[in-house]
Order: structure tokens, then sequence, then C-alpha cells
């Protein structure tokens, strides 16, 4: 699927009347967004599933009546969009795999949890001409999405102080749907919901020019950062809290007042905004701000804390 005005190497047409949309993955994240906000989205067809575990993607596909794909690039060469959710390293080889098909890339945060790869997919995209958006919660649901963009037309920002604090390995043990993911156990809140914080935190305050990161108990980071634009900030990340003590949040201060983050519920409708912005880019070849390449700067922020936190 490529841009308008794009130099994809793919002989693709530019971009279908109906675009096919192709998932990777079958975890509880693809069972209850990805995929039912796939089957509704009216401006595209739903058109299979590929996954790790075979039994798994047929059981998806055969629940939304579409393919199930037993190879990650026949799904590639017959659809126009491929949707990841998988883990991040495993996204990323395929999905500059899908870009050299012609794909458009509607990808999961974080993009991968190294720099390298994290802009091989960046770097993807640009060379083989086709659309991609990262489907960052807070940027996509409304009314949060909409919020972000109305601090980002402020000026005389202070400070910030974000939060994020999920309970998938609370210390009581209290079961998780995500707790069987062996990537987050690796990983951690920093990579999980750190792309979450950070995606509101950039826009608005401007780039980050430096990172101090620190441990706190169970799996909580602190970051302390300052942007571009002269504000300081702070985000505490954690998959660890306990289940009373779980939340999100995030409050801006500045010249203009104090504004906070409001809540947000919708994440299957967010998905399917997420899919217009990229149908969007691809047919405008306008490059959407959520892009592959804004997800690169993420994951090189979040490896700057990691590097600084050690093993």
């Amino acid at each position: 699927m490529t841009p308008a005005g794009g130099l994809a190497e793919s002989s693709r047409p530019a971009v279908s009347a109906r675009p096919r949309v192709g998932l990777l993955g079958t975890g509880p994240w693809a069972r209850r967004t990805h995929a039912p906000a796939l089957a509704a989205h009216a401006g595209s067809e739903f058109a299979g599933v590929w996954g790790r575990r075979p039994e798994a993607a047929a059981e998806l596909a055969d629940a939304y009546g579409v393919k199930v794909y037993d190879d990650p690039d026949a799904l590639f060469a017959d659809c126009d969009v491929a949707a990841f959710a998988l883990p991040p390293d495993v996204q990323a080889p395929l999905a500059v795999r899908a870009a050299a098909a012609g794909c458009g890339l509607l990808l999961d945060k974080p993009v991968a949890t190294t720099v390298g790869d994290a802009h091989a997919v960046a770097d993807a995209a640009d060379r083989h001409g086709v659309a991609s958006v990262v489907f960052l919660t807070l940027r996509f649901a409304e009314p949060a999405a909409a919020w972000v963009e109305e601090q980002a037309r402020r000026a005389g920002w202070f400070t910030a102080a974000a939060h994020w604090l999920g309970a998938v390995f609370p210390p009581d043990g209290t079961p998780s749907a995500y707790a069987d993911s062996p990537w987050r156990k690796a990983k951690g809140g920093l990579w999980d919901v750190g792309p979450h914080a950070l995606s509101v935190l950039v826009p608005v305050l401007g780039d980050v020019t430096s990172v101090t990161a620190a441990r706190g108990p169970c799996d909580v980071v602190q970051l302390a950062l300052r942007h571009a634009s002269g504000a300081a900030s702070t985000a505490v990340l954690s998959l660890g809290a306990p289940v009373a003590a779980a939340g999100v949040g995030l409050e801006v201060r500045g010249t203009e007042g104090v504004f906070s983050l409001p809540n947000w519920t919708d994440v299957p409708g967010a998905y399917g905004r997420a899919l217009d912005a990229l149908l969007t880019a691809a047919r405008t070849g306008a490059p959407d701000p959520r892009d592959a390449r804004f997800a690169a700067r993420l994951t090189e922020i979040l490896a700057e804390a990691e590097g600084q936190l050690g093993a």
C-alpha cells in the first residue's frame, strides 16, 4: 500500500479502494482489540490471520470467517496492510519484510527493543514508500488524543508528571491476561508502558534532550527528563504494581495553568482510528506524526534509560 507519490519498489497499486488488512498475532491483545476492530472497520476488509501458533491462528481466523495463513509472506502478498500484535523483537523483522512486500504497517508499541531494529523498520518503510502508524493508545483513544493535540498547541510549559502503573505482575500474584507474556517479563514496564507516557510527553513538551533513570520497588522505573522546550518531566512506570495501586495519570503545568489527561475507554475504537490514520497517510503521502520514525525515537530514549539501569 504505497503512499501517493511514494517510490515503492513493489509493483502493487498505490492504494486499494477497500484495502485488505492481515493480522499477525493471536495473543490476548490481538483477540480483545485488534481482531474486533479490524472486523468492525468500515473502510477496509479484514482478510486473514497469521500466528506463531497455528492452532491459535486457525481459531481466531475461524471466529471472524477469514483466511488463516501458515506463512507471513503469503499474508503480505495478499494484503495491503499488515497489522501487528506481536512481541517487539518478533514484530520488527517481520515488519521489514512486510514493507518490502508493499504493505502499509500498522505497528504495535514498542516497535522494537533495540535502536538498530527500530530504525530498520522505519528505514524499510521509507525505502519501500509505505505508510506506517504505531498504535500508541493515548494518541488515538478519545478524549485523550484530542487533549494531547490541544496541549501540544500551547506554549510556556514548566513541568509534567506521568505515571502508568500496571498490575500485570502484582506482588500478590493476582492473575492477569498478559502475565504469560515472556517479553513483558523480561523487559518490564519501562518498555511496555514507557512508550505510552513518552508518546504524550514528547509532542507536548518537545523532544527529550536528557534522561536519567532509576529503579524503585519491584518493577518500578522512574525517569527524569529534560525537553527541547526547557521543561522538565517525570515518568513512573511499572507492570508490578499492587492491584489497588494500579492506574494511569499525566499532568502538565505551565504559564496557562494545570491540565490533566482525561480518562479514555474505547480502545477497539482507538485501533480503528489508528487504521484510519494509516490509510490517510497512504492516500495523501503525508507521513503520520505517530509513524515508525517517531517510534524509533521513543526506542532511542528507552534504550538510553535501560542502559543507565543496567541488567
